[in-house]
Order: C-alpha cells, then structure tokens, then sequence
C-alpha cells in the first residue's frame, strides 16, 4: 500500500526528479506556460501552487519598501523566498515570481494554475498537456462556449481564420506551408 508517498516517480532517481521538476516549475514561472507530459504537468502544478501560496502570504509585506519593513516582516519574506528556493533554483524565476506573479494572485486563494489536455505526442504516443498560470481575476478570460457552441459575435477572424478582401489580400495571405517530407529520391543499384 502507497499511503503517505504523495508523488510521482515516473522511473527516475530521487535527485533527477527534483531536478526535473525544479526546472519545470521555473520555466512555467518564466514562460507562464509549458508543454509537458500529464503525470508531468499534475506534479509540476502541486509544486508549483504550493510555491505561490508562499509568495502570495507574504505580498502584503512585499508592497513596502525593504528599509520600511519591521524585523518581523522581514524575517517572513526572507523565509518565504527561502521556501521557494527549496523547489525552485532559478534566480530570476523566483524573482518574478515574488515581483510579478505574487500581486497577481493577493485576491485567490488557490487554483492558479490549468491543465488543458493536448493531442498525444506523435513519437511514443505520450498523453501531452499544457500547464499555464491563470490570468489575473480582473482580466478577461477566454471563456468557454456554452451549450449550444453558439457563435461568437467577432466573426471568422477570432476563430483563426483569414478573412480576406481584394484590398487586404497582401497583407492577411499567409505563405504556403511546406511539406512535411521531403520526396525520397529512387534507389539506385
């Protein structure tokens, strides 16, 4: 019986699974979204919002300036970034993450992040996912349709496709795509 072993082990030492995920959380930090495996991605999102939640309890404080900061304060900051060292090793994406990412989440409490399932990879045919931080609560979200899956009000261009008059045809066409194989030459013997 597995009680008590949260995690995933998916068939690598203990140090190359730290490793992995410490770089996966940074990236997803920096990039605001990553392309990844689902065992993968279900990891790297309990990490990653374990790691928010400590910058976010601290955000009240990070809106005042270092040297305005009573002891306390500080001490909470210092063990917050501490904590968030402890799984991510990048520098900068900590940064962000207490500069940029923490203010964004001060109103959520949890959630901050969505795994949306992609196609499966074409090589080994792996289960893909893409892991992406929420966008703010005041911003407008890309919703859904209801369901009917009416259409939207915006017109073909919304959807991804190229509506294109006779003025505006230079500057919507969009150059052929390339084949994806090149023709294999004959054998010669």
């Amino acid at each position: 019986m597995r009680h008590q072993r949260a995690g995933v082990h998916l068939s690598r030492t203990s140090a190359h699974r730290k490793a992995l995920f410490s770089n996966l959380v940074a990236a997803l930090f920096t990039n605001e979204r990553i392309r990844t495996t689902d065992a993968k991605a279900k990891e790297t999102r309990r990490l990653a919002e374990r790691t928010i939640t400590w910058a976010r309890r601290v955000g009240d404080v990070l809106g005042k300036k270092p040297e305005r900061r009573t002891t306390e304060e500080s001490a909470r900051v210092v063990h917050a970034v501490r904590m968030a060292r402890r799984i991510v090793r990048d520098r900068g994406a900590v940064m962000k993450l207490f500069d940029e990412l923490a203010p964004r989440y001060t109103g959520r409490h949890g959630g901050y992040t969505r795994i949306v399932k992609l196609v499966q990879r074409p090589g080994d045919a792996a289960s893909m996912s893409l892991l992406e931080l929420m966008p703010e609560d005041g911003a407008s979200a890309p919703k859904s349709e209801g369901k009917g899956g009416g259409k939207s009000a915006a017109g073909p261009e919304a959807k991804g496709g190229a509506k294109t008059t006779a003025k505006g045809a230079a500057k919507t066409a969009k150059p052929a795509a390339e084949p994806a194989k090149k023709p294999r030459a004959p054998k010669s013997k």
